[in-house]
């Protein structure tokens, strides 16, 4: 029955028979505001996933323009969760720090391809161009104001705890959670995938360089975070391995705590290592 002492939570007018409806947590609210929350629902939802196929449309096209077959800036994006996740499960942050580590090397799509693709060694004029990409890439998608956190890991993922990263030279608590966080996942897969001079590291030979710059080129804490999840990230690093560049699909993957994470991968097929 009806209690027509209760006011609409929204517009505070009488509840009356005619006008009643439920919202999903039971609270009071008449027909009108209810339809209206219901339509704003859904207008947010078709925003959220413009949005995000935006997002994963850009960074497709400059995996592609770098030549990237093993998708690298969503692996590298898939990761960083882990270590973010170990941190907070906050959405929206957890949204802002996947942003930021899909597009942290969309700048280069401003860097010409006779240094962009350049097979050999680069000189200190085409070095300086290669490390204006965090800022170029901050310029990119700064204006949008859905990313506006997300942009802040972009210009700051090449800058180290210590100070001698670039472009802007930060150091410690300066930097961006979500770039400390990133940069040892990047860290990561640049040393554990093959390259045109060399083949990728172990996960325990990759392991053993980022405890030894710890509190230096990392944050300390980003480090533990990626101690505890070890055998999550050994996991899904594994995976790479194996990678096409078809869409990825969800999989479950296990955690420590027993705890089911759903996560993207790709598709397995015979091959072996991309560079990051």
């Amino acid at each position: 029955m009806i209690d027509h002492s209760q006011a609409c939570r929204w517009c505070g007018q009488q509840i009356t028979e005619s006008s009643y409806a439920a919202g999903h947590d039971g609270a009071f609210c008449c027909e009108g505001c209810f339809l209206g929350y219901m339509s704003q629902q859904r207008s947010l939802h078709e925003r959220d996933v413009s949005q995000s196929a935006l997002v994963e449309a850009l960074a497709a096209a400059l995996d592609a323009r770098e030549r990237e077959t093993g998708m690298h800036s969503k692996r590298v994006a898939c990761h960083t969760q882990v270590l973010a996740r170990y941190f907070s499960q906050d959405d929206d942050w957890l949204q802002q720090v996947y942003w930021g580590s899909l597009l942290h090397d969309i700048g280069k799509i401003a860097i010409p391809d006779s240094i962009l693709l350049k097979e050999g060694p680069l000189n200190e004029q085409e070095w300086s161009i290669m490390r204006s990409h965090p800022q170029r890439g901050y310029d990119i998608i700064a204006s949008l104001p859905f990313m506006a956190k997300a942009a802040d890991i972009v210009l700051c993922h090449e800058e180290r705890y210590d100070g001698a990263g670039y472009p802007q030279g930060l150091a410690g608590d300066d930097i961006p959670w979500g770039a400390r966080l990133f940069a040892v996942i990047d860290t990561l897969d640049a040393m554990t995938s093959d390259r045109p001079y060399r083949l990728g590291l172990t996960f325990d030979e990759a392991k053993a360089e980022i405890l030894h710059m710890s509190g230096s080129q990392f944050d300390p804490r980003a480090v533990e975070a990626f101690v505890a999840e070890e055998a999550l990230l050994r996991e899904m690093l594994e995976m790479k391995c194996v990678m096409t560049a078809e869409a990825y699909s969800s999989v479950e993957i296990h955690g420590a705590d027993g705890d089911a994470v759903v996560y993207d991968h790709m598709k397995a097929h015979r091959g072996r290592g991309y560079h990051a």
